[in-house]
């Protein structure tokens, strides 16, 4: 690792590379948003970072989430793994909907370093739970360095089992979970459903991966093209993985439950959406796992949105292409369950 906890510079990615254009209305709300918005995340400003997201992402109540009565909404603490520390999950489905739901099981954003399970909720809810009656858990899953590697998975992986095992009590369908996440909460994602695989788990039949965070390596050429110009830039990803892993940062013999783009074998994995950006820097990590799985035999979506950048729906939610992304999620999701069926349909084995 070379110095500032940077990744050793490849010579198949030199910076010479010129980065991508940026959409038009994405650029113009980049640029109100000033330089602050591409603003590198660092070891020496990391902890200001995380005071100043408790800040910014404050945790709406459970009555704000209810809506005035839209949803019911509960928090709940269940077993860690092996015995650890309980974990938060927060559930929420549509009110009034009689029988087993479908669920989203979703872990957030925020470089594993920032986020919480409460502020997802209005949007997805909003976006998801509703027009398609999906119940869904968002997992309050331990943040770095503060819990590193394997902490976070394994928050994730015991609320995970638990919903599953628990799912009358959720009034949800087993037979038809789909795991889910942004950035982050995609890499999380991707390595849950790996290590649910592994560990002959409960089968999820789908994993929603938006810009997800899968390489520690920082070796491809969109993460130098995009060096100093994403929202999330080869500096800021270089720390954050870093203050998860610690001293296993950059090992050779990392696991791919703690970076999924070192997996080998990509086999038997559930159905997979992956989205990224034509100008953001987990581009080509996206682009290389996506082509993994189909080369292991398995099912993939690849979305590559022409000129985005990491998290441009978020801070540009009006935008053309904000919406398209929006949309073709939402055509995914319901594709995968009306595929899968109610329960007591096809079996659990993951769809290939």
């Amino acid at each position: 690792m070379s110095a500032g906890g940077m990744p050793p510079e490849s010579d198949a990615a030199p910076m010479s590379w010129a980065a991508p254009p940026l959409d038009p209305e994405l650029g113009s709300a980049l640029a109100a948003l000033g330089d602050e918005a591409i603003a590198p995340l660092t070891p020496e400003n990391l902890a200001d970072r995380q005071r100043r997201d408790a800040v910014a992402r404050p945790r709406p109540t459970l009555r704000e989430l209810r809506s005035d009565g839209r949803f019911e909404v509960a928090e709940l603490r269940v077993p860690g793994a092996s015995g650890g520390q309980d974990v938060t999950l927060v559930s929420a489905r549509p009110a009034g909907i009689a029988g087993p739901l479908p669920l989203l099981y979703y872990m957030h954003g925020g470089g594993m370093i920032t986020g919480n399970a409460w502020s997802v909720l209005p949007r997805l809810l909003r976006e998801w739970a509703l027009p398609l009656e999906l119940a869904v858990v968002s997992v309050e899953y331990r943040l770095a360095p503060q819990a590193r590697y394997p902490g976070p998975l394994e928050d994730c992986y015991a609320g995970f089992v638990w919903a599953a095992g628990h799912a009358a009590r959720l009034g949800i369908d087993p037979d038809r979970i789909i795991i889910g996440g942004k950035s982050a909460g995609g890499g999380l994602a991707a390595a849950l459903a790996l290590l649910t695989r592994d560990r002959g788990g409960p089968i999820p039949i789908g994993q929603l991966l938006m810009c997800p965070m899968l390489d520690d390596r920082g070796d491809t050429v969109s993460s130098h093209q995009m060096a100093g110009v994403d929202t999330w830039d080869r500096t800021s990803n270089a720390t954050a993985w870093q203050a998860l892993l610690g001293d296993r940062y950059g090992a050779a013999d990392l696991p791919p439950y703690a970076a999924p783009a070192r997996a080998t074998d990509l086999s038997g994995l559930p159905a997979a959406y992956i989205e990224v950006g034509s100008a953001e820097t987990f581009r080509d990590e996206g682009v290389a796992y996506a082509q993994a799985i189909w080369q292991a035999g398995g099912r993939a979506e690849l979305h590559v949105w022409p000129g985005a950048c990491h998290g441009f729906d978020t801070f540009a939610p009006w935008a053309a292409l904000s919406q398209d992304a929006r949309d073709a999620r939402t055509r995914w999701l319901r594709r995968i369950l009306d595929q899968c069926g109610a329960s007591g349909g096809p079996s659990r084995a993951p769809l290939r």
